[in-house]
């Protein structure tokens, strides 16, 4: 109902039957149809970030990176091209699983759920409307630019904090109905469950009486350029020693250079900073109990002037502008301005304006400000400016989300950050992240490559650092006649790459006969061979460290490499459909698909959990206080959108996939509730192990007694039985005999203390890892016929019986 909104009442009929017709059309709208337009609303703003974030590119036009893959698959059979594939959907899904929790954090109140919020604290209420004897605490410049009739019925009375008598012509508005009405005006929107079937009525009869919406967002437009109704003044201030950016004006600015009018009412629902500040002044007098116009003093080298446009401009409206900045010769009174200028750089870039804006909106705890920035931010990452976004987001004043978003442009772009000097600018820590990574987007020559260049740039610089002062910056210094590659000592070169080389998957670089590769083995950097330049071929199978099978000891998980994922498919189905798919049968899978990969428990680096590396228990942290523990009923509505996620449709199809990883599953979903709850990532551990820091029936006020019991919430998609760690096998020769499960003995502590170990200690896998390493060096004489549990230290369900 904006200022020229409703109909006079001489109007034609044909007028007000179409008012009514779209007030009774909003009138009866339903929670659902609101709740799926906000959610429509900001998924589409997701879908578009999280299409820019995960784009995938032609790596290089020259190169064809699937056909080394291609030459190598070529003599394998269907049954190993489709457990091939097999591994590779598995990583499809779980990155799936490990983007969305990337893209998670806390999110943002809406304009319209702040002033809601707003409606029902009464916080800076200048009337108070009296409807059939019930008093409603209300703001005149909501009211007067949402509904004429109320804008006339106000004008009436002009005081601040009167009370204004009001009487509806229509019949059958009672109190709740009046209070609903109120609440649209603040939100745009109607609750169904909160009409009875008599209001509809009397909503169509309010149509003629109040005239035709218009959108929020338009009227709040129309209150922020009109500045009508305006109780509040921003005023930017600066000390006197900033200077005007052009070169020939070096006076001094003045105290007040900027004055913006604007409304307590709305300042205060977007902004705790401005609530707080405005509640406070009226509790100490100063602004009369809120009935006189506030001056809102902000130093500009805090809050610039140049961003007062923008900042107004999120609060009213919701969006992050920064073509509102004011640009040019604006006065300059921010620090990074002044860098720049000193540095001789020019004007800031948008990525550098933008992280400003974050730290304002970080300022005034105003969260659609920073998250608008944040996006700008990691839709702007490139090449050029990837070292200085990673610096900003790691600071303790950047952006942890920022920050994952440039981590994984480097997983994305790999190949064009190995090509680039960005390369040399990278520190070891995001070096040993990417390589860490399932989802790299690099065959690894193409990584064993840019590790050795990088490790060569780093020992150049220490021999430059050892250099005599003399020598420094003549034309016999090291940085001017330059290092050639022999001069490189090859062991202080593999004592620099000594935590990255083993993270380089060797048993994967193809073609086998690569020069680099070779190079690198006779200079002494790869310690351990591939396996198919150790042993006879008789013993090593050429697709052994792809897929899971004969030789299982020397399998490792292929990266998702997204050419080698594609060629693979191409291929499959090249061969399938000339008719060779008589050899093959059906690919036997094992449900228990862990076994190999436990081995991997005992280093979380080697562990293959996606780019993200499992933490393990560490009760310091905990008593230190670097690990946040919730309280009750914040960890039961984690553990319940824990749930949730496990029911969508991603993670159902992650977990049924027959080479599925549940502990890496179950650990991308947790971390993705984390985010969500604006917690840090160490908060997994509590998640992760809730009867160890909470009680066993905790009692949270907030929730009904049937949501009491954490038990609730724990993962159990099925009843099953407890089963004691494999300690004990029957020796081979017995095909009749299964398997038994009995719990090792201790003499000292007993044997029912194995099932009470913590998931995250160490005993609980050392008392089972020599059983699973039996299982896997006898894992082709594995046959598959009843159920059964194995319990190998996860908490995780691997199903399948053993005949041996």
């Amino acid at each position: 109902m904006g200022t020229n909104s409703s109909f006079p009442e001489g109007s034609p009929p044909g007028g007000r039957m179409s008012a009514f017709n779209r007030q009774t059309h909003i009138y009866n709208l339903s929670d659902t149809d609101l709740s799926v337009k906000e959610k429509k609303k900001k998924s589409s703003k997701l879908t578009t970030l999280r299409k820019r974030l995960i784009r995938s590119r032609r790596h290089s036009r020259s190169m064809d990176y699937g056909k080394a893959l291609r030459e190598m698959i070529t003599t394998w059979s269907i049954r190993e091209l489709k457990a091939l594939i097999q591994e590779y959907e598995v990583l499809v899904t779980l990155k799936e699983l490990a983007m969305a929790a990337n893209l998670a954090r806390p999110l943002a109140n809406s304009l319209k759920q702040d002033l809601a919020m707003l409606f029902d604290s009464k916080c800076c209420t200048d009337i108070d409307l009296v409807y059939k004897g019930a008093c409603f605490p209300a703001h005149r410049a909501i009211l007067s630019v949402r509904s004429p009739y109320f804008r006339d019925l106000l004008n009436r009375y002009p005081g601040v904090g009167c009370q204004v008598p009001v009487k509806l012509r229509t019949i059958g508005v009672d109190v709740v109905l009046f209070a609903t009405l109120l609440r649209y005006l603040y939100t745009d929107e109607i609750h169904s469950h909160d009409l009875r079937p008599d209001h509809q009525e009397s909503l169509a009869k309010l149509a003629d009486e109040f005239g035709v919406p218009n959108q929020l967002e338009h009227d709040l437009r129309v209150l922020l350029d009109s500045g009508n109704y305006s109780d509040a003044v921003l005023v930017f201030t600066c000390d006197g020693n900033c200077t005007d950016s052009s070169p020939e004006n070096e006076a001094p600015c003045k105290s007040v250079v900027h004055e913006l009018r604007c409304h307590k009412a709305i300042l205060a629902a977007r902004s705790p900073f401005f609530k707080n500040l405005l509640i406070r002044r009226a509790r100490s007098g100063e602004d009369l109990g809120l009935h006189t116009q506030s001056k809102i003093v902000l130093d500009e080298t805090i809050i610039p002037r140049r961003y007062a446009r923008v900042l107004l401009n999120t609060i009213y409206q919701d969006s992050v502008d920064l073509s509102l900045i004011l640009r040019g010769s604006a006065s300059m009174c921010s620090l990074s301005e002044v860098q720049a200028i000193v540095a001789g750089r020019g004007q800031m870039t948008l990525i550098e304006e933008a992280m400003e804006v974050y730290q304002i909106g970080q300022f005034l705890d105003f969260p659609v400000l920073f998250q608008g920035c944040e996006d700008i931010i990691a839709e702007g990452v490139s090449l050029d400016n990837l070292a200085s976004v990673l610096s900003w987001s790691s600071e303790p004043h950047g952006s942890k989300w920022v920050h994952n978003q440039a981590l994984h442009f480097i997983r994305e772009e790999f190949l064009q950050v190995l090509h680039s000097s960005v390369l040399m600018e990278l520190s070891r820590e995001y070096l040993k992240e990417a390589l860490s990574s399932d989802f790299l987007q690099a065959g690894e020559l193409d990584i064993l490559s840019a590790i050795i260049k990088w490790g060569e740039n780093q020992l150049v610089k220490r021999l430059e650092e050892r250099e005599p002062n003399l020598l420094s910056h003549t034309a016999h210094s090291i940085s001017r006649k330059g290092v050639k590659k022999r001069d490189l000592n090859d062991e202080e070169l593999k004592d620099i790459l000594a935590d990255l080389l083993p993270l380089i998957r060797t048993d994967h670089i193809i073609p086998h006969s690569s020069e680099v590769l070779n190079s690198a083995i006779k200079r002494g950097l790869v310690c351990r061979p591939p396996s198919h330049m150790i042993g006879d071929e008789g013993f090593v199978v050429q697709s052994s460290s792809w897929i899971r099978g004969k030789n299982s000891g020397l399998f490792i998980r292929p990266r998702l490499f997204g050419p080698y994922y594609e060629d693979a498919k191409t291929v499959l189905e090249e061969r399938l459909s000339q008719g060779q798919d008589h050899e093959s049968g059906r690919v036997r899978t094992i449900q228990m698909s862990a076994i190999p990969d436990t081995l991997y428990m005992v280093d979380n680096s080697h562990y293959p959990t996606g780019h993200v590396s499992l933490p393990s228990c560490n009760t310091v942290d905990i008593i230190a206080g670097t690990i946040p523990v919730p309280d009750n009923a914040t960890i039961h509505r984690m553990l319940h959108r824990e749930r949730e996620l496990q029911n969508s449709p991603t993670a159902q199809r992650a977990m049924t996939l027959p080479l599925s990883d549940r502990r890496a599953v179950h650990y991308q979903l947790r971390l993705r509730t984390v985010r969500e709850f604006g917690l840090p990532d160490s908060t997994v551990e509590v998640l992760q192990n809730t009867n160890t820091y909470y009680p066993p029936d905790p009692l949270p006020p907030s929730l009904p007694a049937k949501t009491h019991s954490l038990k609730k919430y724990l993962i159990s998609p099925r009843k099953r039985k407890q089963s004691p760690p494999l300690s004990k096998r029957t020796p081979i020769g017995s095909p009749t005999k299964p398997v038994q499960c009995v719990p090792p003995s201790r003499s000292s502590q007993g044997a029912s203390r194995e099932t009470d170990l913590s998931p995250c200690s160490d005993s609980a896998l050392s008392d089972t890892m020599p059983d699973i390493a039996m299982a896997s060096a006898s894992l082709s004489q594995i046959h598959l016929q009843d159920e059964f549990d194995l319990d190998i230290g996860d908490r995780g369900s691997h199903h399948g019986t053993m005949y041996i």
